[in-house]
């Protein structure tokens, strides 16, 4: 058997750990993945997902050419007519009842794949909707919009240097399990591991006991939705025990009288019984944070989808930059991926930032960069009149499994006029398309993680070439995006790569970029005349901070010379970046923002609120709040069709604390219905003290039992739906992103 080693990087999850892909060529397959040892940056450590691209490969049920809906039935159809009838339908919709009457949706996949993250913004601006929807309301939307708010920009997000930290603070994420989020990084639980070794210490708050906080020094229980009243009492600590030292940054930080003021009336003593965590720790985990020789507070997903987002993600950074570790090594940085800008754009003063500048037509949710709240969609299509979205273009989503009241968005999706998805499955979501477009897996086509680099713990670089040659009858993503944002606007998919080359150009090396030196002329002609994401690539390389600058005789970086380390490369650490990396109106990081700032009287509204007294004293006489939790053979709802992944026990099962289960009459492995506001499920039970008193936990991507989709492997475990319990009216007041967690929930045996 003649066999050949592809390295790259496993794209189906936020670490990109360097795999090695073993491929018999004779047969045209991969038979292998591994962990390859030489990769700088996860060093040979996979976890079980990386055996997904297999399975993902030779999945029977993806999708591997066009569909056409013919009544109740699916037909194969050639690419051209494909394509064709996805951009007619969306422009007769256009044509007969505005742009407006357009939406686009945009799952998480979409940001793991060069071609879409490039390519999707032609696409988007010829739909000429402003009714944009992704995965990030229901996600990291408030951690984008407070970063907005303290740096200047969505993705100015300060990572933990999690490989020099001495402390360590985690609250609402589980990177053992979910391998780092907004925290790219590879074998966390080594790298955590390594940290209590060199003497430094992990504290973890959360509802349940998870699989990091099993490996913490330190884990504390805390109510679900009140992470923020917690840091914000540990701000009023900082200020009142006279520990607040920013180092450094201290020239370049305003607002720090504001904060003070704002912190004053949450002393640990209030806000403890709202959080179930005492004063005294409170106080012991401030003074521990501003003792430590350095120190990083991180929250993620339980931080980011409850009722205060925004406020919890801001405040997670003001406790970091109170104690003097922002922009700090161990503390937390600002990573200088490869394909970043050389130099930092100036500022432009005046310029309106990229939140609130139009509302859903509802309930006026703020738009955050270009996007509405995933919560909106569903009234958007059944609740608009006339003004209501009556074709949808998803690409590489399930919002029916992933977005909040999923049973209400089937039924809106189901009354569309059209619909249009590019995706690999006839799944939950996409079996109410017209016409399915699916892209080449992820093995067949060459990638580099454009956006995680820049969340990273670290510099790095990797290049990953296709393991595989693409079927002859295929389109990557890249070409279907830009084939259809050529048919919308009466051109090409040729004509849309240079429009976005040539935008890209200017920005990185035209006379209004940041670094002119090099000739537009000079910049095009280095690049050659390649079609596709790479040429694009290849700029970003060439014009970053590592790049060749396009001279021939440089030792700069280029896509030439990444290919020379097929295991990719070690950039170095992270590098303190302030103040030059800070794009706010006043060039300072802003621990006061007003857009923040005004959702604290809702806090404070909270404090004086009441607090439960016992757990089921909960909102509309709930029996329980609703955690989700995130499991290591899955990533939201893409992989519960792989085997590999999906075989085992059943993993979908409502975690009850005992105490609990002996009031609701709940026996392990019995099943109990579970129902809030929006809907109900039925569920098995594990009795467990891992959660606390009061909250119960199920994790989410479930639920592939519903008709017409055509999942195989799924149907036969499918879990259910939590977000049919979700309520889509809840929802971060800033950000508006949905409230997935702390749901209030009825629970009994179910009959």
């Amino acid at each position: 058997m003649s066999t050949d080693t592809v390295y790259r990087s496993c794209t189906l999850c936020e670490a990109h750990c360097g795999v090695a892909v073993t491929v018999d060529r004779a047969q045209g397959r991969a038979i292998r993945v591994e962990g390859d040892p030489d990769d700088p940056f996860s060093q040979g450590y996979i976890c079980p997902k990386a055996h997904g691209l297999l399975g993902l490969q030779d999945d029977p049920d993806r999708l591997r050419r066009p569909l056409k809906r013919d009544g109740e039935r699916w037909v194969e159809i050639e690419w051209d007519e494909a394509l064709a009838l996805a951009a007619d339908g969306l422009m007769r919709v256009r044509a007969q009842h505005g742009p407006e009457a357009l939406a686009s949706y945009a799952g998480n996949p979409s940001v793991h794949d060069l071609g879409a993250t490039v390519y999707l913004p032609a696409l988007l601006r010829a739909l000429g909707t402003r009714k944009r929807f992704s995965a990030s309301s229901v996600d990291q939307l408030p951690k984008q919009v407070s970063s907005l708010a303290m740096y200047g920009a969505g993705l100015k997000i300060p990572i933990p240097d999690l490989d020099r930290t001495d402390y360590l603070l985690i609250l609402g994420a589980n990177p053992v399990v979910s391998n780092g989020s907004l925290m790219t990084a590879p074998d966390v639980k080594g790298r955590l591991k390594r940290l209590r070794a060199r003497g430094g210490k992990l504290v973890v708050i959360d509802p349940r006991r998870s699989e990091t906080a099993r490996a913490a020094d330190e884990h504390h229980f805390i109510r679900p939705g009140t992470d923020a009243l917690l840091l914000m009492s540990m701000v009023q600590v900082l200020f009142s025990d006279d520990l607040v030292a920013l180092g450094r940054v201290e020239p370049w930080v305003r607002g720090v009288d504001e904060l003070r003021a704002l912190a004053q009336d949450f002393t640990p003593e209030r806000t403890a019984a709202h959080t179930g965590i005492d004063a005294a720790t409170v106080r012991r985990l401030a003074h521990d944070m501003a003792g430590a020789d350095s120190a990083v507070c991180y929250g993620r997903i339980g931080t980011c989808t409850q009722t205060f987002g925004t406020v919890a993600s801001w405040l997670v950074d003001c406790v970091t930059i109170l104690t003097g570790n922002l922009d700090r090594p161990g503390g937390a940085m600002f990573p200088r991926p490869a394909t970043s800008p050389a130099q930092e754009p100036p500022r432009k003063p005046g310029k309106p930032l990229p939140y609130g500048r139009w509302r859903s037509s509802q309930r006026g949710l703020p738009e955050a960069f270009g996007e509405l709240p995933v919560a909106a969609l569903a009234e958007e299509i059944d609740s608009g009149g006339d003004q209501r979205v009556r074709a949808l273009l998803t690409m590489a989503g399930n919002p029916v499994l992933s977005t909040p009241n999923g049973a209400r968005l089937a039924r809106a999706l189901a009354s569309l006029d059209f619909m249009v998805s590019i995706d690999l499955y006839l799944n939950e979501t996409t079996r109410f398309a017209d016409v399915i477009l699916p892209p080449t897996a992820p093995l067949e086509h060459d990638n580099y993680e454009l956006v995680f680099t820049g969340l990273s713990v670290r510099n790095v670089a990797k290049y990953s070439p296709a393991a595989l040659p693409p079927p002859p009858d295929s389109r990557a993503q890249w070409y279907i995006l830009a084939e259809l944002a050529g048919r919308l606007g009466g051109a090409n998919a040729d004509l849309v790569d240079e429009m976005v080359l040539s935008h890209l150009l200017e920005r990185a090396v035209g006379p209004k970029s940041a670094t002119p030196e090099v000739s537009l002329d000079q910049a095009r002609a280095a690049l050659g005349d390649r079609r596709g994401p790479l040429r694009v690539l290849d700029l970003m390389l060439r014009a970053g901070p590592y790049g060749d600058r396009f001279q021939a005789d440089s030792d700069g970086l280029s896509l030439a010379r990444l290919r020379e380390h097929p295991h990719g490369l070690d950039l170095g650490p992270l590098e303190p970046r302030l103040p030059e990396f800070l794009s706010t109106p006043s060039g300072a990081v802003e621990l006061a923002p007003e857009i923040i700032v005004a959702d604290v009287p809702r806090l404070r509204e909270a404090l004086a609120g009441p607090t439960p007294v016992s757990p089921d004293d909960g909102a509309d006489g709930a029996d329980l709040v609703l955690i989700g939790r995130r499991l290591l053979r899955s990533n939201n709802s893409w992989m519960g069709n792989i085997h590999a992944l999906a075989k085992g026990p059943e993993t979908c099962t409502l975690i009850v604390h005992p105490d609990d289960a002996t009031r609701l009459g709940l026996r392990d492995g019995a099943r109990a219905r579970v129902s809030s506001r929006v809907g109900e499920l039925v569920a098995p039970v594990r009795i467990s003290d891992e959660v606390m008193p009061g909250v119960a936990s199920l994790p989410h991507g479930f639920g592939h039992d519903a008709d017409g989709a055509e999942l195989q492997v799924a149907r036969r475990q499918p879990g259910v739906n939590t977000n049919l319990l979700t309520d889509e009216l809840p929802v971060d007041a800033v950000s508006g992103t949905g409230v997935l967690n702390g749901i209030p929930v009825r629970v009994g045996p179910a009959a």
